[in-house]
C-alpha cells in the first residue's frame, strides 16, 4: 500500500514539473499568433520628371515661339499617408527662345528681336493612390488636383527694363498617372496633367495674345516621373 501512495506521489510531482517548465501546456500547447509589424504612418519621397507641355494659347504661342509645344522639366518632394492620400509640391520650368512680335489691325509683325520666354510654375497637389493592380501589384493608379501659381517672363538681351516681362499668376490643376514600382525604393511612371490660369495673357494692346483673344496661360502636359522613395 505504501509502495502505491509513493508512486502516486512521484506521478503528481512530475506532472506539476512538466507545467511549471512548459507552460503551454496550461494553455492547451497553443501559442498566440505574432502580431505583424506595424505599418508606417507616412512616407516621404522625392521625385523629377521630364516631358513636353501643350499650350491652350496655341496660336500665340506659335507665333512667338514657332511651335505651341515644348519641353518641360520638374521635381519636387510628396508625402503619401498610410490611407493612400497623398500631398506633393512640385517645381517645374518651361523656356524657350523665340521673336518679338507686334500685331496691329489683325496682323502679326515679326520685329527681328530675339525673346526668350520661361514659365516657372509651383504647383501643390492632393490626391489618392489606388490599390496596386497587375499580378504583383507594382502598378499603382493615382488622381489628384491642387494650384499653383506661374512666374511668366519674357526677357530679351538689349531690350530695356520696361519691355521686359515678369508677373506671376495663380492657377488650377487636375493630374493623373500610373507608378511602376521597379525596386523597393524606386519607381518610374506616366502623368498627365490638365493646367487653366485664366486672365494671364493678352494685357497690352499691341499683344498677340490680345489678337487672338487668348488669355490662359495653361495647357495639357504628359511626363515621365521618377521616384525615390516606398
Amino acid at each position: 500500500m505504501r509502495t502505491r501512495h509513493a508512486s502516486g506521489w512521484v506521478v503528481a510531482i512530475a506532472m506539476v514539473c512538466a507545467i511549471v517548465v512548459d507552460p503551454d501546456t496550461v494553455a492547451g500547447q497553443q501559442r498566440r499568433p505574432t502580431a505583424p509589424p506595424p505599418q508606417p504612418q507616412l512616407t516621404v519621397r522625392g521625385f523629377g520628371d521630364v516631358g513636353l507641355v501643350r499650350f491652350t494659347a496655341s496660336d500665340t504661342f506659335d507665333a512667338v515661339l514657332g511651335s505651341s509645344t515644348g519641353g518641360v522639366f520638374g521635381g519636387g518632394g510628396e508625402v503619401v499617408l498610410s490611407q493612400r492620400i497623398f500631398v506633393s509640391v512640385r517645381f517645374s520650368r518651361f523656356q524657350k527662345t523665340g521673336e518679338r512680335v507686334f500685331a496691329l489691325d489683325g496682323e502679326v509683325f515679326p520685329l527681328g528681336i530675339e525673346a526668350t520666354t520661361r514659365i516657372t510654375p509651383i504647383e501643390v497637389s492632393g490626391g489618392y493612390r489606388f490599390e496596386g493592380r497587375g499580378r504583383r501589384r507594382t502598378a499603382i493608379p493615382y488622381m489628384g488636383g491642387g494650384i499653383g501659381w506661374h512666374r511668366y517672363e519674357e526677357t530679351s538681351e538689349f531690350a530695356d527694363s520696361s519691355e521686359n516681362v515678369s508677373e506671376t499668376f495663380s492657377g488650377y490643376h487636375v493630374l493623373g498617372g500610373v507608378e511602376f514600382r521597379l525596386a523597393r525604393m524606386f519607381g518610374v511612371g506616366g502623368e498627365v496633367q490638365w493646367t487653366t490660369v485664366p486672365d494671364a495673357l493678352g494685357g497690352g494692346p499691341g499683344s498677340v495674345a490680345a489678337l487672338f483673344d487668348e488669355t490662359n496661360l495653361g495647357g495639357i502636359g504628359f511626363r515621365v516621373r521618377f521616384t525615390i522613395g516606398r
